[in-house]
């Protein structure tokens, strides 16, 4: 089984952003399968890219631009809050969504994939 050269070199891409920028000491196997788990759907990507763009967004601006519906977008939101991903700031009845550290890292992966 043959294996893709840009896959390996965006993983080591990641691999490298996520040792030296954020952390001091290294990931176990488990610890790095949450992230990654975290960010495996295609509505969890479209929602870390949408918040790294706007910076603080609430869940229901999310579900306006991704025209998707609430209660869906609210699990995969609350699955990036739980994988640690995204962090949430509660104002009343609103919940700010904003990138945590991981979803940086995540994010700056995932637009090197998307671009080769």
């Amino acid at each position: 089984m043959t294996q893709h050269p840009y896959i390996l070199e965006n993983v080591g891409v990641l691999f490298i952003i996520y040792n030296d920028e954020y952390m001091k000491k290294a990931k176990t196997a488990k610890q790095m399968e949450r992230h990654l788990k975290g960010v495996a759907n295609h509505h969890r990507i479209a929602i870390l890219l949408l918040v790294a763009e706007r910076g603080l967004i609430t869940l229901e601006d999310i579900v306006e631009t991704l025209n998707a519906n609430e209660k869906t977008l609210g699990e995969h939101t609350r699955r990036l809050y739980l994988a640690g991903l995204i962090n949430k700031d509660y104002k009343g009845k609103f919940v700010e969504h904003s990138l945590s550290p991981y979803g940086r890292v995540f994010v700056q992966f995932l637009k090197s994939f998307q671009n080769t």
